[in-house]
């Protein structure tokens, strides 16, 4: 994640959100792809967009890892792709974390089962980038994305993003928590749950960040997000259930701590079942993040991993996120273009305050500190 958004991404403020974040040369195909694809580093690389999607189509298939139906609208993202371009759709283990995608790289190098593409927190793709298991490629649409908000080599580049957000099964809970500061209240016992362990999950990550920033912490101190939530465990509060659709319908995880977009989306599935589901963007603790995009260096269908991109990266497949109540990476430009889908803006949960963004260099000091606490003070 980068300190400050450009100028360019400054416009969403006054009408969404302002977020952030928060080389390889060349390839090689192991599954029948064209190496002329898995060297692209553009679509003009192969002739153009029309090339490009005669080569993705010749390969048939794409493999994606840890794309959840019910994230940020993957499941109309992933539908769409597949019937619009007739192209067959491997999605391995959706509940995956941002760190099972990387040894998935590396473990399944030379396989055809291997990823193809990657959707990762930003500090994960950096890493990626670090590794050289990721190929350079730049989008269309590249010029519209905020120079901050991408890597200059084109290894990663960020595409949705939310807030950090408390879920509240409001049937189950009663009266809902709003703030991080509620989570503590004794009525709240056995309820409040992450998405995923911080160690392996950006979303779960962010939520200790957040919970740092409201109570004395900063983007150069996320120890306090670690002293909370130990708080909320000795409280009795801490659900160690990971937050799923499933654990939320259920009632098992009545408090999910998530990003909003993925909260949000329970809300009509909840009313449907005879509950009442509210979102709170906490005041006191605004955080907010990017997902990255990536293609694998080892790619065995480079053709459709470079689609892949391209489409996510359209009008039309930035809007899908938005519907998904996901903000996408693009909104400003499709904002003055007029190409936004209005209505699924309009839909997206209030947020007051404004965040603020932590550097590469306070990420990456904010992993180690959790790496070196998380597990021996709340997960032993």
């Amino acid at each position: 994640m980068r300190r400050r958004t450009p100028l360019t991404a400054l416009a969403v403020l006054t009408t969404a959100l302002t977020l952030a974040a928060c080389g390889s040369s060349g390839g090689s195909s192991s599954g029948g792809g064209s190496t002329d694809a898995a060297t692209a580093t553009s679509a003009a690389d192969l002739g153009g967009m029309d090339a490009l999607v005669k080569a993705a189509k010749a390969e048939g298939t794409l493999n994606v890892i840890a794309l959840p139906p019910d994230w940020a609208n993957y499941g109309a993202m992933l539908d769409t792709f597949g019937k619009k371009y007739g192209i067959t759709i491997n999605s391995a283990t959706p509940d995956a974390s941002s760190q099972d995608e990387l040894n998935a790289v590396t473990s399944q190098r030379g396989q055809d089962r291997a990823p193809d593409v990657l959707d990762v927190g930003t500090s994960f793709a950096q890493q990626a980038a670090t590794q050289n298991l990721l190929a350079p490629y730049q989008v269309t649409t590249w010029g519209d994305i905020p120079e901050g908000q991408k890597d200059p080599q084109g290894r990663w580049y960020n595409d949705y993003g939310g807030y950090v957000s408390i879920g509240c099964n409001a049937t189950v809970v009663g009266q809902c928590p709003t703030t991080f500061a509620d989570l503590l209240k004794p009525q709240y016992a056995g309820k409040v749950a992450l998405n995923g362990n911080p160690t392996q999950a950006a979303a779960a990550f962010s939520g200790v960040w957040a919970a740092a920033l409201a109570n004395g912490g900063s983007l150069d101190d996320i120890g306090p997000g670690i002293d909370f939530f130990k708080k909320v465990k000795e409280a009795g509060n801490f659900n160690p259930v990971e937050i799923t659709p499933a654990t939320i319908l259920s009632g098992e995880t009545p408090i999910s701590i998530d990003w909003d977009y993925n909260n949000a989306a329970q809300t009509q599935k909840l009313k449907d079942a005879g509950s009442t589901w509210e979102v709170h963007v906490p005041t006191d603790g605004l955080f907010g993040a990017y997902y990255s995009q990536a293609v694998s260096k080892f790619a065995p269908h480079p053709a459709a991993a470079r689609l892949w991109q391209e489409f996510l990266y359209s009008d039309e497949g930035q809007n899908i996120y938005l519907q998904g109540l996901a903000r996408p990476v693009r909104l400003p430009v499709m904002q003055q273009a007029g190409t936004v889908d209005a209505q699924a803006l309009t839909a997206l949960p209030a947020v007051q305050g404004t965040a603020e963004f932590p550097s590469q260099e306070q990420q990456t000091a904010a992993q180690k500190v959790v790496a070196d606490r998380w597990n021996q003070e709340i997960s032993g």
